[in-house]
């Protein structure tokens, strides 16, 4: 910056055609014509009325011009010029990043780099010094050095211990005109802090740590705290502690407190007063973050003892074992001792015990407790078979202080006595197919026991005596605790026997034997080559389907259904046949066929055609008559009415219609008379067609002497009244 006293001179303009007379007029105009610079009007002369800044302004652009002052007319053309205003050291120089924080890592060596400061000046740097700065430190000093030229601050001292001093405070000096004196300065002030490394391994404050724990202490909690100090901070303080091993550390446990990082002693087993005091081990102490740097200082870790002193408590009376399982037979007699629980007060000048049923069910009145020798006893009968297992707790507490009680559990097993027989397991029933060959197995069958089988429990099957001897079936046992039922025979037939009955004798193996007599029912069903059902009944039929009892009702409901519809339809068709029969004079039924000569008679069998008598729809059909027995016919003897043989005739009349309905009867009612019998019939011709007699002529008395088998015709023909026989044809 350059200042100037006001109306100072700065520059002179004078023109050609200024004679001196006062005729020339001098303007000026530009940058600061009028408030910084002025020039008069008749020398020419320009000054400067205001003091200049070169850090404000470092240059000003100005034009002057001459003009005729008569006639305001340019006497020569405008002229330019510049003014540049010349620096002086008139500013310090200043830290605009100020004040500074940094920091170094502890223990670091000399000459390790901390930060770098700058400082600027405002004024020329092209003109003089008065721009060219050196740095200098005026406070923090041995500890940190800085460079004059680039401003870089580092480490003087080796090994600054963070531990020893964390914090400095350094002045740092910046100064113009390149640190000659007259120069100006400017300071800005850095804080350094040391930061940390693990230089310090834990140190125990004491080499001893004594803690007192109650025996009664529960296994998991904290009995006592230890602590060992280390003078590093964040992870470099962090501390893993570690039980030594040797004699009494197996029962405790130490782990580390994330927020104290102190050593929490935990119990890991039961204390016991009575049989052991006190305990003594060793506890090391170490860092988790090690640095490599320093190992050379020493084993990062420290050891101290500590001893644990167990005091007595009053504790409740111990059991001699976690728990009690027993073993009792069923049906054992009500107060029988089967078994005992114990339990002793471990305490100095120990009490007695009594032991008590912990009562919470009825199950507990199963069973009975001493009080004072822990025999446990039945108290009611046991039955397997309802329980098999009871599960109850045994208190015990001492005489001395009831209020101290312990539990354990008791489990008594009911064992099994041999009470029940071995029975057949489902099926019961089994079938056979007509065509089982023998030797063939049909079923195999096992076998259920109520009672509870011991390991290695067989079943032997045999067949009872009773059927032993001649037996259509027997049993084959497999030694597998099944059996299988074997066919003896070939040629069952549900004609013959639908149903065969076998008794089979299942033997237990316990002690003592247990046996029954098992009857299977085995049904005779026709069954295909693979020995698949066919039918057998309808249960046999529709079950292998899986239908259900609606589903097979309604099955059988429409089977019903459709019989009767048929029957219907059978029915109708016959009355509409059968009068259809009787209307036609061509049919054969009502021609009786005469021949000229005679049969050769029973011995005869071939005179006669018999194919001319068949139904004509039988022959067209092809189809072969059944010839059926005729039932007997027993009749009353009775004595018809003598006018016109009624009952003969209901009678006659009856029959043709029960063989006019009837397509398996000898065919119809058609007769075929012969005029003479065979030579070979004992009772000779009984046609009575060439007879001049009449009826009432014959005796048919003899008829009474030919047997039973003529009863019905001597009864017949042996009444006083006659009948006409054209009328039975």
């Amino acid at each position: 910056m350059m200042r100037t006293p006001l109306q100072f001179t700065i520059m002179m303009l004078h023109s050609d055609l200024d004679k001196g007379v006062g005729s020339v007029k001098y303007t000026l105009s530009g940058d600061g014509a009028g408030t910084v610079f002025t020039i008069d009007e008749t020398t020419g002369d320009i000054h400067a009325i205001k003091s200049l800044d070169r850090e404000e302004k470092p240059f000003y652009t100005l034009r002057a011009q001459a003009v005729d002052i008569d006639t305001r007319k340019p006497l020569e053309p405008e002229s330019e010029f510049i003014i540049k205003v010349q620096d002086i050291n008139d500013n310090e120089p200043k830290f605009l990043d100020g004040p500074y924080v940094a920091s170094v890592p502890e223990m670091s060596p000399v000459g390790a780099y901390v930060l770098q400061v700058k400082a600027t000046d405002a004024d020329d740097p092209t003109y003089g010094n008065s721009a060219r700065v050196v740095y200098s430190i005026l406070q923090g000093q041995p500890y940190f050095s800085i460079d004059p030229k680039t401003g870089v601050i580092r480490t003087a001292l080796p090994n600054m211990d963070r531990e020893v001093k964390e914090q400095y405070q350094v002045l740092i000096q910046a100064k113009d005109m390149g640190g000659q004196l007259g120069g100006l300065a400017g300071t800005t002030t850095v804080n350094i802090t040391l930061t940390d490394v693990n230089d310090n391994p834990p140190r125990f404050p004491k080499s001893i740590f004594h803690i007192k724990v109650p025996e009664s202490s529960l296994v998991g909690s904290a009995i006592g705290r230890i602590r060992a100090v280390d003078p590093d901070s964040g992870k470099n303080a962090e501390i893993e502690y570690m039980i030594v091993p040797g004699d009494g550390g197996n029962l405790f446990d130490i782990s580390t407190d994330e927020n104290t990082q102190e050593g929490i002693i935990k119990l890991k087993k039961p204390l016991d007063f009575e049989s052991k005091k006190a305990y003594t081990f060793k506890v090391e102490a170490s860092n988790v973050h090690l640095d490599h740097r320093f190992h050379s200082v020493g084993p990062f870790k420290d050891t101290a003892t500590v001893k644990i002193n167990v005091l007595d408590v009053d504790e409740p009376p111990v059991f001699s074992k976690p728990f009690y399982t027993m073993e009792v037979y069923e049906d054992t007699p009500i107060g029988t001792i089967i078994g005992a629980v114990t339990a002793q007060d471990l305490d100095v000048g120990s009490s007695a015990v009594r032991y008590f049923i912990d009562w919470k069910n009825d199950v507990d009145s199963y069973f009975t407790i001493d009080g004072m020798e822990g025999t446990i006893a039945t108290n009611e009968l046991l039955d397997r078979e309802s329980t098999a297992q009871y599960n109850f707790s045994i208190l015990a507490s001492k005489v001395s202080n009831p209020l101290l009680t312990s539990k354990v559990n008791v489990i008594i097993n009911v064992l099994d006595v041999n009470e029940f027989p071995p029975e057949i397991a489902v099926p019961y029933e089994s079938y056979v197919c007509e065509n089982a060959r023998p030797g063939q197995v049909i079923q195999v069958v096992g076998a259920a026991d109520k009672d509870l089988s011991p390991a290695g429990q067989r079943f032997s099957f045999r067949l009872s005596p009773e059927v032993s001897a001649k037996p259509n079936f027997t049993v084959h046992d497999f030694r597998n605790n099944t059996a299988g039922i074997v066919a003896r025979r070939s040629g069952y037939s549900r004609r013959q026997q639908e149903l065969y009955f076998l008794p089979v004798v299942i033997e237990d193996s316990s002690y003592p034997i247990q046996s029954s007599t098992n009857t299977m029912t085995i049904r005779v069903c026709r069954c295909d080559s693979d020995g698949t059902i066919l039918s057998c009944n309808v249960e046999a039929i529709f079950l292998p389907v899986g239908l259900s009892t609606g589903a097979l009702i309604a099955i059988l409901l429409c089977i019903v259904i459709l019989l009767v519809i048929v029957v219907l339809y059978v029915a109708l068709r016959r009355q509409k046949k059968k009068d259809t029969l009787m209307t036609s004079k061509e049919d054969i039924r009502d021609n009786v066929i005469h021949y000229d000569d005679e049969g050769g008679g029973e011995e005869d069998t071939q005179a006669f055609d018999i194919g001319a008598l068949r139904n004509p729809k039988a022959i067209e059909d092809n189809k072969i008559r059944r010839d059926i027995k005729p039932d007997a016919l027993c009749l009353p003897r009775s004595k018809p009415p003598a006018e016109d043989n009624k009952n003969i005739r209901d009678f006659i009349n009856q029959r043709l219609r029960e063989n006019d309905g009837d397509p398996s009867a000898p065919p119809y009612d058609s007769l075929a008379t012969y005029a003479y019998e065979g030579n070979g019939s004992v009772a000779e011709s009984l046609s009575s067609i060439d007879s001049l007699a009449t009826e009432a002529d014959q005796d048919y008395d003899y008829l009474s002497d030919w047997g039973p088998r003529f009863k019905i015709l001597a009864e017949m023909f042996g009444e006083e009244e006659s009948y006409n026989p054209d009328k039975i044809t």
